[in-house]
Parts: structure tokens; C-alpha cells; sequence
């Protein structure tokens, strides 16, 4: 097939650009190339994609409407894998116009440039921290999500109540992938783990929200990528006997369907800093701390769906995951 995954020089958007091109798919890639994060980095991921055969890029930013329906008419994509977005929970309160602009008007562009050249399944991210306020363990699609406490959040909850209306008017099918802590090689330096390595190199302090009693549902990169792929495959179909008031939220009528993908195991901050000390051979000196604005306080993803549906078996342990990590970081800045 021909795929368009958005977000290609992003961490998930690379390793899953691989994936598909592996798997023999043709894989066109764009990505604006933002300064969110270190460039160098997403330009180091590009230098390992683009050699490979069948992969090919094109810098370019979803809120341009009229080049990116112009790419979709060249194409005539198969598959499209929507993973660029503006990412960050603490970013978004002081940045939100970014976050209007690439997770709201970027996903509706996607949506049109799909219906309009009738691509036969639409994938897209989603994110746990729509789980928001909800207390109840493990974080089910059938539970409400109305209560985001951050604006990224809140574009997260968005998109799939957009992408729902484009399956409802146009029978476009589309599945959004509820993200649960993705971490591993080549990851994003605005992620906890990555900043805590960065600080433990320099001799810094590092600083422990909740005091370490945060816990997150960490799930390794190639434990993400491997449902992502999978689940490119399993189309979501019209269901005439659903209705609002019995079905599963995480359904419909349309061809509509969300799904949690995250490790089914949820650990706390402070046995995750101990794990990635042992791993690097550094002990850290910790900056305890309170909740900061815009977190949650726990996450922990029931993956029963994605299971079933298309066997995902999330196998990868922390200190496994972590050692990775630390063997490409220390290769990656000569440590």
C-alpha cells in the first residue's frame, strides 16, 4: 500500500515509518521540522529513514491546506497514520495558540484532504491525558473523558469528536490510538526520562513532581509501533444496532473506533528513576517536588480491545526499555 504518515521525523513517526516500509508499504513522510525540541535530533532520525527504500519525505506543515491536498491528489494514499501534533501537557499553558494550530487545524485538514481523495482508513493519536479528572483504574475507552485539565488534552478529546463527524458524514473510517507514556531510543527530549538523563549527565538536580508518587503506564517504542502497524490493518465498520445510549463509547454507529495503547501496567515515578539510575550507573540527586499544573496523578491503560482485536501483547520490561535507551544515548552524545 501507499501510506502518508504526518509526524515522520517525530519519535513514533520515524520508527513507525520503518516499520511500514519493512513490512514492504510505500511511505511518504512530512513533518514541519519545528524547534519544539532539539532539531538535530529529528534530522538524525531522517538520516536513518531516508536511505530506506521505499521511504520518502516532504517538509511540510499541516495547517498548509493547500499544499498537503495537493500531496494527498499526487498520492492517492491507501493508509493515512496522523502522529504530528504540537505534544506537551506544560507547553500548552504557555504556548496554546501553537496547539490551535497544528492539533485542531492541522487534524481538520487532514480530515478533508482524506475524505476528499477517499483514503480507506484514517489512523490517527490520540493521548491518554484525556482520561483528565477520571480516578478510576485502569483508564477503559468506555469511560467518559469530559473533564481534560490541560489544553493539549483538550485538542486530543477534539479530535476524536472531529474525526467521529467525518465518519458519520462521509463513512470515512478512522481510529484514534489513545498514546500511554511512549519511551525507548531516539525519544523526546521534553519527556521526563529524557530530561532526567540530560540533568544526571551534567551533575544537576533533577526534579521528582508528587514528591515520586506520580505514576505513569510506560510503554516502550516498539511495543507502540507494533500496534500502531497492526491496527492500520483493522478497519472499524458501521454498527447500525449501536446506539448512544447502550453502546461502547469507544464506538458507533459509523465506521469510528478509539482504542488505549500503553503497557497495561502502571508504575510509579520513583521505582522508574531508581530502574533508569541502574541502567546509566549514576545516582541522581532528587528535587522533591509538588503536582504541577496540568498533570495527572496517575495513568493506566486497560489495552483489552486492542488485544482482541489484533493481538497486542505489550512485552517489553522498564529495565529492558531503558537499557536501550541508555545504550543510544550514551552512543548518541558520547557518554
Amino acid at each position: 500500500m501507499k501510506i502518508l504518515v504526518t509526524g515522520a521525523a517525530g519519535f513514533i513517526g520515524a520508527f513507525t515509518s520503518k516499520a511500514f516500509v519493512e513490512q514492504g508499504h510505500e511511505v511518504v513522510g512530512i513533518d514541519n521540522m519545528n524547534d519544539y525540541y532539539d532539531v538535530a535530533l529529528k534530522e538524525g532520525r531522517l538520516e536513518w529513514l531516508n536511505p530506506l527504500k521505499g521511504f520518502s519525505f516532504v517538509k511540510m506543515d499541516l495547517a498548509d491546506k493547500d499544499s498537503l491536498m495537493a500531496l494527498f491528489e499526487e498520492h492517492k494514499f491507501d493508509r493515512v497514520v496522523n502522529l504530528a501534533a504540537q505534544a506537551g501537557v506544560r507547553y500548552s499553558i504557555e504556548n496554546p495558540h501553537a496547539y490551535v494550530d497544528s492539533n485542531l487545524i492541522g487534524f481538520v485538514n487532514i480530515l478533508e484532504a482524506c475524505r476528499h481523495n477517499k483514503v480507506g482508513h484514517l489512523v490517527y493519536a490520540s493521548s491518554s491525558s484525556v482520561y483528565g479528572l477520571n480516578s478510576k483504574m485502569p483508564y477503559a475507552t468506555s469511560d467518559q473523558v469530559d473533564h481534560p485539565v490541560s489544553l493539549y488534552a483538550a485538542t486530543k478529546k477534539s479530535n476524536e469528536l472531529i474525526a467521529h463527524s467525518y465518519s458519520h458524514l462521509y463513512d470515512l473510517p478512522t481510529t484514534g490510538l489513545r498514546f500511554f507514556t511512549v519511551y525507548g531510543p531516539w525519544g523526546r527530549p521534553d519527556m521526563a526520562y529524557f530530561k532526567f538523563t540530560n540533568k544526571i549527565y551534567k551533575g544537576e538536580s533533577i526534579d521528582i513532581y508528587n514528591h515520586g508518587k506520580m505514576q505513569r503506564d510506560f510503554t516502550y517504542i516498539d511495543d507502540i509501533v507494533e500496534g500502531v502497524v497492526r491496527i492500520t490493518d483493522k478497519i472499524p465498520a458501521r454498527d447500525d444496532d449501536w446506539t448512544v445510549e447502550t453502546g461502547d463509547k469507544s464506538r458507533s454507529s459509523a465506521p469510528y473506533k478509539i482504542y488505549n495503547i500503553g503497557n497495561n501496567n502502571s508504575v510509579e515515578l520513583g521505582e522508574f528513576v531508581e530502574t533508569l539510575e541502574n541502567v546509566l550507573g549514576v545516582t541522581a540527586e532528587k528535587n522533591m517536588l509538588p503536582m504541577q499544573a496540568g498533570d495527572v496523578l496517575a495513568t493506566y491503560a486497560n489495552v483489552d480491545d486492542l488485544s482482541n482485536d489484533v493481538g497486542f501483547a505489550p512485552n517489553t520490561t522498564l529495565k529492558d526499555g531503558l537499557g536501550e535507551f541508555a545504550k543510544w544515548y550514551k552512543d548518541f552524545y558520547n557518554k
